[in-house]
């Protein structure tokens, strides 16, 4: 859900709650019509200083929208929790000694990415794969 979104639904909420109307709001706020119901659906991205005359015209704190954002963001999206693959520790025998240490070898390891048995298989961090996506334009060329 966007932030956008939440706060339009906050602040169609409070208007409601005063019993008020779009044109009402909007011309105490100096806005159109049409301007303040995008805002409310989401559509618009309000700046600060729209955000502060509107809660001016409805006589609400902006803390107290901004609160109201925030627990409405809390209660629609859980945090997200990642799992690592854990390595499997060879046991001995001609099969673990293939793997090694890293866990499964061959195409049942699983793609950074992929879940695997419930769980995220972990590739190598962000920096590493930028590096390696662009070593191309590191190497030095000989010169002409």
């Amino acid at each position: 859900m966007l932030l956008r979104q939440v706060i339009g639904r906050v602040l169609r909420r409070l208007r409601q709650d005063q019993g008020r109307t779009l044109q009402d709001v909007a011309r105490t706020a100096g806005l159109s019509t049409a301007y303040l119901s995008e805002l409310e659906r989401g559509r618009k991205e309000p700046s600060s200083e729209m955000l502060a005359s509107i809660c001016r015209a409805l006589g609400v704190a902006l803390e107290e929208l901004l609160a109201q954002a925030m627990q409405e963001l809390t209660r629609s999206r859980p945090i997200a929790t990642i799992r690592w693959r854990r390595s499997v520790r060879p046991s001995g025998g001609p099969a673990s000694a293939a793997r090694g240490r890293r866990g499964r070898a061959g195409p049942s390891a699983g793609r950074p990415g992929e879940r695997r048995a419930g769980r995220l298989v972990a590739g190598p961090p962000l920096a590493a794969q930028r590096r390696a996506s662009h070593q191309h334009m590191f190497r030095s060329r000989p010169p002409r």
